[in-house]
Formats: structure tokens, C-alpha cells, sequence
């Protein structure tokens, strides 16, 4: 075998020999630029160094560390392997094919790169390779001429050792699995385990973190149930990705349902937000949008800081898209938010979701949100069944590049027998003393034809009378005494013109009056007050239902 003939093809073999040739008189020939001593060892030098030529080739070859192996012909028999090549994988038989002779390339897949730089004549390269014993390589092919065979041609295999710089990339993508698994565990826990289930609605959720390649975000979304059969709705998104945005989500959430608790309008809700995400980091902004649902008006009362609309079907199908009153993130501050409202009514189907379920690198933000009206006009069922239809319309897979939270809520039409376990009756109330005993008779009058027992209905009354007593002597006209059922619960509501919020307080004994609304707590499973967004406020209790068997 003539190894001096392919010695010199070996990679960068001719360049730095034909650079050594082009250097070496130049150096020698300038005058003055050298002392005579010192150009006459560089002379001695240069005759002492060998030209590359001239060096024996299989002597390089088998003091090289990298494995190297050299095939020959169509079927890629073995021709020759270093001492690198034996020690790693043991005595090869010469004049084998590769598939015999070298068993560790085929397993690695280097035999169909082997014909294909046999045929191109081009050399090729495949990264990071693991062999049989647990070593990874780079492996390097080279096509060669041989001229002592009949086939003439061949391939020169070199195999460099990283394993180390696997394992360490391997570490490192550990690491990073790690960390997702971290910001995946953090980022659910921080989500609601279970959705409070409201009187009035159906609700259903679903979170799809991103893919292995993208690292969780901060979506969020919750359900909080305001009492008095009101029920507030949250989805929300933290820019920025990893622990550090589910942190900040977990911030927010725990911050919105402190300010759900204090039943303000939703724009007020949301400039609260806004102070506490400065305060939180002044680099970090985020997307909300927060909605009420009060079933005694049938609509959907909302606000939204920089966040996607969000998309009503009605009972006939027809969806409708809320886009305005729309403010900027959350964050940025100095903005003043307005509330809007879009009609619920029963049989409508709402939907709220983070820009993961509707925004596409390809495609524009408007097309995704109309993609998906298009999928909800058609998505029927159960709350669930329409958030899992939607999630898969928008082609939301496991390895999706953005993490994707979805909400949708249903008010259901009820007739018949569950019908009669959600009734509302009202009573406009004109001022004078005869105010407090109509009102008292009339709630008598709806508790008996409702079939309460007797002890519900005699603290129903009670209830009743004391908030429009409350209201007669503290309040403005107009005033109004509503009652609700529902399958769990009795309402018992009362609004006014006037504004100030009543607050529970102990009466001494001289005082003639501040009991009502510490009986109100007393018999009550719950109340609360809240303003109205036309002025005045409405101030509410309600009553527990026995759970029928």
C-alpha cells in the first residue's frame, strides 16, 4: 500500500506545506532584517526539518490519538486502522468490508456517509456520535485516492474523542430540563387546583406549558365567586419566561383575588394591579384581562390591560368579540383603565385564553383571533369539551413554542325542573314607612311560593327586613329589594342611591340603632356591600340551601 500518495491529501496537509514553502525564502532572503548568526540557524533549521512529503505516513497515522481508519472501494474494505482505532475497538480484520471489519461504524449510521462521499467525492462530517463502549465522537470522512488498488478510490475515517464535551452539553441540557421542570411544577401549582364552581356558570381550564425547547412563561387564569351570586373571572399573561415570570404570575394572582374580595368595578381592579406590578419589578409588565358575571343583568362587565378580547357566543351562535375599553399592560402605569361590558345571558358560551393559543410566527395576530372565532361558532358541549376543541383547532401541541392558557365559561339555559331551582323576583320600593312592611310581606309572599322550610323562610324575611330598614333610614332612592335562588343558595339584595358602604359595628346599649346589619351577619352564611357602577351601592346576604339526598 502507497500511503505516501494519500499522505498528502490528509486535511490541510498541502495548505500548510505550500505555506511553509511560500514563507521560508522570504524569511531568509531580506536583508538586514536579520542577523547574520541568526539567519544562519534558521538556515541550519531548515535543513534538519523534513518536508511533509518526505514523512513517513504510517508512522504519523498510528502515533495519532484520534482514531483513524482508511477503506477502500465500493464495499469499503478495511485497508488500514491506527493504534488509537485498536485500542478502542480492537484488532480489525484488512481487506474485510467496513460492515464486518468495522461492526461500531454501522452501528453509529457511517456507512451510508461513506458511499455518499465515495460517490461526491466531497468529505463530510457528523457530530457527536455515541460508539459501542459509551465513547461519542465526531467523525470525519475524506475521500482519497489509492492508486495500488483497482478500485483507486477511498475514504479516510477520522474519529475525534468528545466525549467530554458530550457530557458536558449533556449536563448542561439536564440542567436545563430541570430548571423547565422547576418553572412547569412552580408555574401549576401557582394555577387554581380546583375551579370554585359558581351558582349561575359552567367553568373549564386547561394550561399547556411550552415545548422542551421554550421555557415556561406566565399565564394564569382563575375563577373567584364574589357572593350575591356574582362571580369574577381572571386570565393573564407575565412577559418573559422561566421561575423568575411564574414568581411574578403567583404575585399577581394572589394579588387579584385580594382586590376581587373587595368587589370593585373591574377598572378599578385592574389600576390596583398596576401600582403592585411596579412595585414588584419595574422591568417586568403583564396582560390581564378581569370580568364579572352578574346573572341578575345578563352580562359580562370587564376591563383589560393590554390583553387579547375576549370572544361571547351567544344562544344563536353568533360570536362576538369584545375589543374595547383596551389599556396598556399592567407595569406601565399612569393609565387610567375603563370597563366595558358585552352581553352573557344564558345559553352564551365566553372565552378567554393567553396569545400562545392564537399567535403564529407566520401568521397575523388578527387571522389567529378570527381562526379561532371561527373554531368556538362551531365548538358545542360541556365547558370542557369546548376548551379542549379549541386547544386542538389551534394545533397546540406538546412541543408548542409558547405556553397556552385557556378559560371558557358557559351560562346555561335551564328549563323545566332545573329551572325552578333559579327564580328572581324584585320589588321596586317607594319611600314611607309602608316601605319596610310591604317589603317583609312580599319577601313571605316569594319564600312560601319558592317552598323554603319554615326556618329558611323566617330568616329570609328577617334578612330582608333588616336591609331595607338599613336602607330606608341611610339610603336614596331609588331603591330596590331583590331575592334569588339558586340550587345552593338564597339572596336576599337590597340597593340604594347613596354610596356610603355600610359596615358592621357593635351598637352600645343606649344606641336606637346600628343592629341591622349584625343580625344580617349573624343569620347569614354571607354578606357583603359593594358600589354600583351608576352610583349607590347594593348591599347583600345569603342563605345556604339544605343538601337534598
Amino acid at each position: 500500500m502507497n500511503f505516501t500518495r494519500w499522505s498528502a491529501r490528509l486535511p490541510g496537509t498541502q495548505r500548510r506545506a505550500a505555506a511553509r514553502t511560500e514563507d521560508a525564502p522570504t524569511a531568509l532572503s531580506s536583508e538586514g532584517s536579520v542577523p547574520a548568526a541568526r539567519a544562519e540557524q534558521l538556515t541550519d533549521a531548515a535543513v534538519l526539518l523534513p518536508a511533509v512529503d518526505e514523512l513517513p505516513a504510517r508512522e504519523v497515522l498510528d502515533r495519532i490519538p484520534a482514531l483513524v481508519a482508511l477503506v477502500h472501494g465500493p464495499d469499503h474494505r478495511l485497508a488500514y486502522v491506527n493504534d488509537a482505532y485498536v485500542a478502542a475497538f480492537g484488532v480489525r480484520p484488512a481487506g474485510a468490508p467496513a460492515r464486518d471489519a468495522l461492526p461500531e461504524l454501522a452501528e453509529v449510521g457511517l456507512l451510508p456517509l461513506l458511499d455518499q462521499v465515495l460517490r461526491s467525492s466531497k468529505p463530510r462530517t457528523v457530530k457527536s456520535r455515541k460508539a459501542p463502549g459509551g465513547r461519542s465522537y465526531t467523525f470525519t470522512c475524506t475521500p482519497v485516492e489509492i492508486s495500488a488498488t483497482p478500485e483507486g478510490g477511498g475514504v479516510l475515517i477520522f474519529a475525534a474523542d468528545v466525549t467530554d464535551h458530550a457530557e458536558a452539553a449533556e449536563r448542561l441540557r439536564a440542567s436545563e430540563r430541570r430548571q423547565r421542570e422547576t418553572a412547569v411544577t412552580l408555574q401549576r401549582s401557582l394555577l387554581p387546583q380546583e375551579l370554585e364552581e359558581p351558582d349561575d356558570l359552567r367553568v373549564a381550564a386547561t394550561y399547556h406549558p411550552g415545548g422542551t425547547e421554550a421555557a415556561v412563561g406566565g399565564d394564569w387564569y382563575d375563577v373567584i365567586t364574589l357572593g350575591g351570586g356574582r362571580t369574577a373571572l381572571v386570565i393573564g399573561d407575565v412577559m418573559g419566561r422561566g421561575v423568575r415570570a411564574a414568581a411574578v404570575m403567583g404575585q399577581l394572582r394572589t394579588a387579584v383575588r385580594a382586590y376581587a374580595r373587595l368587589d370593585l368595578p373591574p377598572h378599578e381592579v385592574l389600576q390596583l394591579l398596576d401600582g403592585l406590578a411596579m412595585e414588584i419589578d419595574a422591568n417586568q409588565i403583564a396582560t390581564c384581562a378581569y370580568a364579572v358575571h352578574d346573572p341578575n343583568e345578563g352580562r359580562l362587565v370587564y376591563a383589560s390591560a393590554g390583553h387579547l378580547p375576549i370572544l361571547v357566543r351567544d344562544e344563536s351562535g353568533t360570536v362576538l368579540r369584545a375589543d374595547e375599553p383596551t389599556g396598556p399592560p399592567l407595569g406601565t402605569g399612569g393609565w387610567m383603565h375603563a370597563s366595558g361590558s358585552i352581553p352573557l345571558g344564558p345559553g352564551s358560551t365566553a372565552v378567554l385564553y393567553t396569545d400562545g393559543l392564537v399567535e403564529r410566527r407566520n401568521e397575523d395576530l388578527d387571522e389567529g383571533i378570527a381562526s379561532l372565532e371561527r373554531a368556538l361558532a362551531g365548538a358545542t358541549g360541556t365547558p370542557q369539551v369546548v376548551c379542549d376543541r379549541l386547544v386542538r383547532s389551534a394545533g397546540v401541541t406538546a412541543d408548542h413554542d409558547d405556553d397556552v392558557a385557556v378559560l371558557v365559561l358557559q351560562h346555561p339555559a335551564r328549563t323545566g325542573p332545573d329551572g325552578e331551582l333559579f327564580r328572581n323576583a324584585a320589588l321596586e320600593l317607594l319611600g314611607g314607612v309602608e316601605a319596610a312592611p310591604r317589603a317583609r310581606a312580599f319577601a313571605s309572599g316569594v319564600l312560601t311560593s319558592w317552598r323554603f322550610p319554615p326556618d329558611l323562610h323566617d330568616l329570609g324575611v328577617l334578612a330582608a327586613s333588616e336591609l331595607v330598614a338599613n336602607s330606608l333610614q341611610h339610603g336614596t332612592p331609588p331603591m330596590r329589594l331583590r331575592l334569588r335562588r339558586t340550587d345552593r343558595r338564597l339572596i336576599v339584595e337590597v340597593t340604594d342611591g347613596d354610596d356610603h358602604l355600610p359596615r358592621r359595628r357593635r351598637a352600645e346599649p343606649a344606641d336606637e340603632s346600628g343592629r341591622g346589619i349584625a343580625i344580617v351577619a349573624t343569620i347569614a352564611s354571607n354578606w357583603g356591600s359593594r358600589r354600583t357602577p351608576g352610583g349607590g351601592k347594593a348591599v347583600w346576604c345569603e342563605f345556604a340551601l339544605p343538601r337534598t339526598t
